[in-house]
């Protein structure tokens, strides 16, 4: 079955997460995402942790991609990108701003080969603005945003994320971009260039306090929200207003008078936070979960990385996958998040480096046996 995406061809000049990332998204939904590496692969591939050999990294993001070495600091190999550029739908990158520019492939260049082409570009801080040319990571969007003092907030001190959730942010912002830029170049014939950076995700993550703050001058709209400990673990409970009342007339075993409010909503501290963590404190997780559920509340443990590895809820929804690997035989990789009912996507394998060169360039742009043979005796390709 064919993805929804099929047809649409995406040259990736990628590392690290956040372009990698909207690359596969749109590979998992049917787009031929063509990876540029140099010869020999790029170095995420040797990010830890390794299984059998394999980046965990690096096929994390990967997957499902077609894998083609070209070096394209020379002469010969920027000829062969340019060309790909005249079939091609969009150019993914992720440089420091200007660096597209330098290689010769900035927008205008792009558009001067293809003018319908779509280049997506992801950085620390925006294509334009104060900090345009400085480098940064996703610590870094989590920093400059606010995210990381509101995240530790309920500790006294910044806490970033163990997850690099700025990446992810940005990579779905960059393949939402890039669809809707699609949609406009299929009604007008027209390209565009897709603007996303980390710290505009990272402040789309803490948008309520930020709108506090500018409206009012003070902090608020948002605190941290610290898991409540029960005897045997941790849970998280997220009690509508209207539910709010009978938790504390149930917890305290009479009748509450008057409404208790919506502030413990967000895991606000106060006597009534209190009550329900006295309470908990007391009983195990499953009890606690099942009480609460009893009473239309939800509530849900917080489970350690090997529980949740083993919900088989996760499996049912076929959200980590078994997918083939060429060094490591077979590996679970994450599953695609977004269920289409007719054109359901695809989870595909990791490329090995270069694996796709000689297919690629033969399909594409029509070379030969013997000029392959000559491109890779001068270490143009791989």
């Amino acid at each position: 079955m064919s993805g929804s995406l099929e047809g649409v061809r995406i040259l990736e000049l990628a590392r690290f997460q956040a372009g990698p990332r909207c690359g596969m998204v749109l590979s998992d939904l049917g787009a031929e995402v063509i990876k540029i590496e140099p010869p020999g692969g790029e170095n995420t591939r040797g990010i830890s942790p390794l299984v059998r050999g394999q980046s965990l990294y690096f096929a994390a993001y990967n997957r499902g991609k077609k894998s083609l070495c070209l070096d394209m600091r020379s002469a010969r190999g920027k000829q062969i990108f340019a060309d790909l550029v005249t079939r091609a739908d969009v150019v993914l990158e992720n440089f420091r701003p200007g660096v597209i520019e330098e290689m010769g492939f900035g927008y205008e260049a792009l558009r001067a080969l293809n003018p319908g082409i779509i280049l997506t570009s992801i950085s620390a801080y925006g294509q334009h603005g104060a900090r345009r040319g400085k480098p940064g990571f996703d610590p870094l969007g989590q920093a400059m945003s606010g995210l990381m003092w509101l995240t530790g907030k309920a500790l006294g001190q910044p806490v970033g994320t163990a997850s690099s959730i700025v990446d992810r942010v940005t990579a779905l912002h960059a393949a939402i971009g890039t669809l809707a830029a699609l949609r406009h170049r299929d009604r007008t014939g027209e390209g565009q260039v897709v603007d996303v950076c980390l710290m505009d995700s990272g402040l789309t993550l803490v948008e309520i306090p930020l709108s506090y703050n500018l409206n009012t001058g003070e902090e608020g709209g948002e605190d941290g929200r610290p898991p409540i400990p029960c005897k045997d673990g941790y849970i998280v409970v997220s009690a509508q207003p209207r539910r709010w009342k009978a938790l504390m007339s149930h917890i305290l075993g009479e009748p509450v008078e008057g409404d208790p409010g919506a502030e413990v909503l967000m895991g606000r501290s106060d006597a009534r936070m209190q009550v329900l963590r006295d309470w908990c404190a007391g009983r195990a997780v499953d009890e606690v979960c099942a009480t609460l559920e009893g009473m239309d509340i939800s509530a849900a443990p917080v489970k350690t990385i090997p529980e949740a590895a083993r919900d088989p809820h996760i499996a049912e929804r076929e959200m980590m996958v078994r997918s083939p690997d060429p060094l490591a035989g077979e590996l679970y990789l994450a599953g695609t998040a977004i269920k289409l009912s007719k054109t359901p996507g695809r989870v595909a394998p990791v490329p090995a480096p270069g694996q796709h060169t000689d297919a690629l360039l033969a399909e594409l742009l029509g070379y030969d046996g013997e000029r392959l043979q000559d491109l890779r005796r001068d270490g143009v390709i791989a």
